[in-house]
């Protein structure tokens, strides 16, 4: 691959990257509740899922939505479906907390495995990623006879949407776990309104999606 290829891609990447979309918002809010360990967890599940697009997308997940347009409205149901449970989980959970004592010393959170698979999930579940694919990785694909295999391309594409990718949503999850860490012990009633938040945060982005479907 040329060189001034790889770097118009990387800084195109970059600021699609820095630009705050569903991904960021769920790593910030789960910074938000379970802290900068959770927040940068929720990152590398973002990544995991854009291995999987891009692997996906190598294979010629491309040419099955080009060819079945209804397949990318299932996936938009399914994201907005998946949002509104984890929408649907935190608010329950913030009600569990009601009638805890003011200094209660540790936080709930949920695992880090946990966290790392609802991230996962979350990314896969969003179109826009998959639209990211299709139309925007491949104007960087080159053709001919010296060109890479095209599978081979798209890997590598991959490859560096995650290396400029997770540092900026990891960064994220840092800032926003470090301005929200010394509330989140502050007691019962703050954490609830918190978990509230984040709930309102996941029931928007489903909202977000489902006006997406045609």
């Amino acid at each position: 691959m040329e060189t001034s290829v790889v770097v118009g891609f990387v800084v195109a990447v970059f600021l699609v990257s820095v630009v705050p979309g569903p991904d960021m918002l769920f790593v910030a809010a789960n910074a938000a509740v379970g802290g900068r360990r959770a927040g940068v967890v929720a990152a590398a599940g973002m990544s995991t899922g854009i291995v999987v697009h891009t692997v996906a997308a190598a294979l010629g997940l491309g040419a099955l939505i080009q060819a079945a347009p209804q397949v990318l409205n299932g996936v938009r149901i399914a994201g907005a479906a998946f949002l509104l449970y984890l929408a649907y989980l935190t608010w329950r959970a913030s009600r569990q907390h009601v009638g805890e004592p003011e200094d209660v010393p540790d936080v709930p959170r949920r695992t880090l495995r946990k966290t790392y698979l609802m991230a996962t999930l979350t990314n896969l579940a969003n179109p826009k990623v998959i639209l990211f694919y299709l139309a925007f990785v491949p104007q960087f694909i080159s053709t001919g006879a010296s060109a890479w295999p095209a599978t081979v391309q798209f890997l590598v594409l991959g490859a560096i949407f995650i290396l400029v990718g997770f540092p900026v949503d990891a960064s994220v999850a840092l800032l926003a776990g470090g301005l929200t860490s010394k509330f989140l012990r502050a007691g019962s009633t703050v954490r609830r309104r918190l978990e509230r938040v984040c709930a309102g945060i996941f029931a928007a982005l489903a909202a977000r999606l489902a006006t997406d479907i045609h």
